[in-house]
């Protein structure tokens, strides 16, 4: 009954995203993927161990800028990710559990002022019923690694809706823009973060970009013909959180106060290809977590 109730309250707030933009012709403006992995970063298979995120546009014809009012532009939003303690063999016990998460969203992109809002849902599914720990061992197996188990003492099925919105804004500094932005969310994870991103070059202006949620590098859903060439960015953002559940409180591990990220990265745009690698540093979530980690993203784009 509590998973069919949060399907219902999300199919409402889709229904009341969609609604005011009823009355624009919207059509498919683009779509957007990117990939995140440990392997890409220190080269370990822990943690924040991995996510595959796809992203689809739809909206009004797209002007270099989110439309004015809240509604018009949408990004329908499918997110896969893979929670990990250190070892997937051997977990130590005061380690966090193993946890897959599958995400369905919708987020509306829209002006307030001379600043961006986006503003949005998602409901997420976690425990066996998504057979992403599955067919993370699978892929383990492919590669001649030791079977996974830790998949036997996963977080449960259950299903979570999420609320969330970021407000942010673009200023020019010198040779470059800088981007501050505030983001609250509340549901299968509850925090209040704040940052900003430093961009050297083209990249993603005149775009539509959406932000991983691992990593907090913005990836580009809706291209723009004037970022060709060679970018460079830099970011960081410090958030308040107040739970998780991920890392519930039955299994006696203390969620950390606060989670820091510092990332770097390079973007390369062509005429009919593109290729975005970056590097995020992410600090610890829990207590007993003996260090941060690196995570890689990655994300290629080739226009027909």
């Amino acid at each position: 009954m509590k998973s069919t109730a949060r399907m219902l309250a999300f199919l409402a707030a889709l229904t009341g995203l969609a609604a005011p933009a009823q009355a624009a012709e919207r059509a498919l403006l683009g779509w957007g993927r990117i990939f995140t992995n440990d392997v890409l970063g220190d080269g370990y298979d822990r943690w924040r161990t991995g996510a595959y995120t796809i992203s689809i546009a739809y909206g009004p014809d797209w002007t270099g800028a989110a439309p004015d009012d809240f509604g018009q532009l949408l990004e329908f939003r499918l997110r896969s990710e893979l929670i990990a303690p250190q070892s997937l063999t051997a977990p130590a016990a005061d380690d966090r559990r193993f946890a897959g998460a599958l995400t369905f969203g919708v987020h509306s992109y829209s002006r307030m002022g001379a600043a961006d809002l986006r503003l949005g849902a998602d409901i997420t599914f976690t425990g066996p019923q998504n057979g992403l720990g599955e067919l993370q061992n699978s892929i383990h197996e492919s590669f001649g690694l030791a079977e996974s188990t830790v998949l036997d003492d996963q977080i449960e099925d259950n299903t979570y809706l999420s609320l969330s919105g970021e407000l942010s804004r673009e200023f020019a500094v010198g040779p470059a823009r800088l981007r501050p932005f505030l983001e609250l969310q509340a549901g299968v994870e509850s925090f209040a973060r704040i940052g900003a991103d430093l961009t050297f070059g083209s990249y993603g202006q005149g775009a539509m970009m959406a932000r991983d949620s691992t990593t907090g590098h913005r990836y580009q859903v809706i291209r723009s013909n004037a970022d060709q060439g060679f970018s460079f960015l830099i970011g960081g953002d410090i958030a308040r959180v107040y739970s998780s559940e991920y890392l519930p409180e039955e299994d006696g591990i203390e969620l950390t106060d606060t989670r820091s990220r510092i990332r770097a990265g390079v973007n390369w745009q062509g005429e009919s290809a593109g290729l975005f690698y970056g590097l995020t540093y992410l600090s610890e979530e829990f207590e007993t977590q003996p260090e941060g980690q690196l995570v890689g993203a990655l994300q290629l784009r080739l226009f027909f």
